[in-house]
């Protein structure tokens, strides 16, 4: 079995026009897909991915509604994929939209503070992790370089300092925040000293150089990342369409350095954890 936690898709009407907007923004950035769910579906079957976790992202709070909307038809719709909601740092009631996710079933939320021009340390954001791990909510957030911008919203030291900071003041003493791309893209170096054996999740989406060009850590900095953090709290992720997903369970199958229980466990077994199987079947209500 395999599980995707990280890829995106869009309605099939703004599908075209957003995949042409965000390879423009990112140089070196192609597609895999077409960016519809019926792209997503047919790159699964191509790789054998039986579950795959679609992250939306809002750059704007007035999105939110419509996204969430979407994002519930698809968790009703289709039992191969598990919609995320979205937030965003503007939003002026963030306890009440994340209450209202949690009873329609969803089992997190996908911050991008790159998109929202918002450090991950920002009072908005800590306001909303803090009310997500006490509502029992899963946290995905990009982390490191985002190729389309030049500042870097979420570096792993300030990451790290939320998660600590949120955990304490809650008192969850399960890991519910996922750092994407091994913990933070294009800077391996930063999430060995700060994120690696933290009490997180790390995706390995946008992590191997033979399959995206701006990768600069190796193979090996993925194993020893892995080594460090424990494979029980790592999860396969291709970031699709930006990483096709037959190329990367075909590479991650074939990585040396790992058992193969612990390929078991990232490829699949910690995601079902997560994610107890499916989320409920709801539909969205505002």
């Amino acid at each position: 079995m395999v599980i995707d936690f990280h890829t995106h898709a869009f309605p099939d009407k703004i599908a075209e026009r957003s995949i042409a907007a965000l390879v423009n923004a990112a140089p070196g950035v192609e597609a895999h897909t077409d960016g519809t769910l019926e792209g997503l579906r047919q790159s699964m079957m191509n790789a054998g991915v039986d579950i795959s976790v679609i992250l939306p992202v809002a750059t704007r709070k007035g999105q939110l509604e419509t996204i969430n909307r979407e994002a519930a038809r698809i968790n009703a719709e289709y039992r191969e994929l598990v919609s995320f909601g979205a937030i965003h740092p503007d939003d002026d009631e963030p306890e009440a939209r994340l209450e209202a996710l949690k009873k329609q079933g969803f089992k997190g939320i996908k911050l991008h503070p790159d998109y929202t021009g918002t450090f991950i340390d920002d009072p908005r954001y800590i306001r909303i992790i803090t009310a997500a791990a006490r509502l029992g909510l899963l946290v995905v957030t990009h982390s490191g370089v985002d190729p389309a911008f030049d500042v870097i919203h979420c570096p792993p030291e300030r990451g790290r300092a939320v998660l600590d900071r949120v955990m304490k003041e809650t008192g969850r003493q399960e890991p519910f925040m996922i750092f994407a791309h091994l913990g933070g893209m294009m800077m391996h170096k930063e999430v060995e000293k700060h994120l690696a054996g933290a009490p997180c999740y790390i995706d390995i989406s946008c992590s191997f150089p033979s399959l995206m060009e701006f990768c600069n850590n190796t193979d090996e900095d993925v194993v020893r990342i892995i080594r460090k953090h424990g494979a029980d709290r790592i999860l396969f992720a291709t970031d699709s369409p930006w990483n096709c997903q037959s190329a990367y369970v075909r590479h991650f199958r074939e990585l040396d350095g790992l058992t193969a229980a612990e390929k078991e466990m990232i490829l699949h077994s910690n995601a079902e954890r997560l994610l107890s199987a499916f989320p409920l079947k709801s539909t969205y209500t505002l």
